[in-house]
């Protein structure tokens, strides 16, 4: 998604989390992962669940995943974003834990252990997409080497101590390679499973899901997937015309050269 779209999304929602920061802050929060993006995955957290230390790698397991940067203290924007992709990853009829993974990553220091999980379970609600969540807490420095290799950017506002950040998510191959930039905000189960299915390279899904993924396209701009027929059927109707015009073209030419050929009476 533009860095602007996420920029609109956020000064829509945080209203007064802004207040501290001048339209120059702003603008350079966003949502961009620069060509390649890969996260770190030795960058070491701490699992707010049981308290020991692990590294992104180790919450990846190797499976593609959701992840997603958010403030557990946030009341605006990061309670409705983790809901909604609750909700669409519990009707991807994947398996939370063995299929993907769902990692939060904490942007506020000070958002303690506690305040994540007790975050996380109001959202996610009980069940197997809670229990196979995992709910990272970390330093300063190990969450800036994650969130500045994918391109996500945000800002703390120093006077209400709170965070400007993008309403985004990301889906990652189960190296750490950015597959796709998604808005929880927006987040269907069929988007959201088509991208875990892409970023899984095969073993995710099954061949219904390979085949959907040829007759749809990702739309960068929107964060969504989108029907490709519709580029073709618009690229097809373009070529139909132009195929129309050229034959008149033709056969006007023709009419005239045979014209000219008749011999005059």
């Amino acid at each position: 998604m533009r860095r602007a779209g996420l920029a609109a999304v956020l000064a829509g929602l945080a209203g007064p989390a802004a207040a501290g920061l001048t339209p120059k802050d702003l603008s350079q929060v966003g949502l961009a992962p620069p060509p390649g993006a890969r996260a770190p995955l030795d960058a070491t957290f701490t699992d707010a669940a049981d308290g020991r230390r692990l590294s992104l790698g180790q919450a990846l397991a190797g499976r593609p995943a959701l992840l997603m940067p958010l403030d557990y203290a946030c009341r605006n924007v990061c309670d409705p974003m983790l809901a909604v992709a609750g909700t669409a990853l519990s009707a991807t009829g994947l398996a939370p834990g063995a299929d993907y993974r769902l990692v939060t990553l904490g942007l506020n220091p000070r958002a303690d252990a506690a305040t994540a999980r007790s975050m996380v379970a109001a959202q996610l609600g009980e069940g197997s997409l809670l229990a196979g969540a995992v709910v990272l807490t970390g330093a300063p420095g190990p969450v800036e080497a994650v969130t500045q290799a994918v391109g996500y950017s945000y800002a703390y506002d120093r006077d209400t101590e709170s965070y400007a950040h993008p309403a985004g998510a990301l889906v990652l191959a189960g190296d750490g390679r950015v597959a796709r930039v998604l808005s929880p905000l927006a987040m269907t189960a069929r988007d959201l499973r088509l991208a875990l299915v892409e970023a899984g390279e095969g073993r995710v899904g099954g061949l219904a899901d390979r085949l959907v993924l040829l007759c749809y396209g990702y739309d960068p701009q929107t964060g969504v997937y989108t029907p490709l027929i519709r580029r073709v059927l618009a690229a097809s109707g373009a070529a139909t015309v132009a195929g129309i015009a050229l034959l008149v073209l033709w056969l006007h030419r023709r009419s005239r050269r045979a014209d000219r050929a008749r011999p005059a009476s």
